[in-house]
């Protein structure tokens, strides 16, 4: 009988391990909620200010906006399996718009507020889908 109810505590505290997993991995979705409203302020700026002030000032709030964001990453004490793979496709889909973004916005776009808009929600997309994705797959 002791076997059986060793083995019954066992699944109950993997239960338990799980659910606090569960109920603690909302936190990168919230990380990329943040992120993707920084798009909407970081783009329009990047491509519509210019000069050698607004670049140090932009670099310098993005910069700022990072090292707050990997602070409250590194504070997090719960990773789901899989979330390297998924935040590089992320980070990767979101670098390669956010590049083509300034690129266009630089080259063929120059202090089109439009485009702005458009390349700023662009920006965002891959972030948001991404929340949207592992908010999914947490609850």
């Amino acid at each position: 009988m002791s076997e059986i109810a060793d083995a019954r505590q066992t699944l109950g505290r993997a239960a338990d391990v799980e659910q606090q997993v569960r109920a603690r991995s909302g936190w990168y979705a919230r990380y990329l909620w943040v992120f993707a409203a920084w798009q909407l302020v970081l783009v329009p700026a990047g491509l519509l200010l210019h000069g050698r002030n607004a670049t140090i000032a932009v670099s310098l709030t993005n910069v700022l906006m990072v090292m707050g964001l990997s602070a409250y990453v590194a504070r997090q004490r719960v990773v789901r399996r899989g979330f390297g793979v998924k935040h590089g496709i992320v980070m990767a889909s979101w670098g390669v718009v956010y590049g083509l973004a300034l690129a266009l916005g630089n080259t063929a776009f120059t202090d089109s507020p439009a485009f702005a808009a458009v390349a700023a929600a662009a920006c965002a997309l891959p972030l948001v889908t991404g929340a949207w994705l592992e908010r999914r797959q947490v609850a």
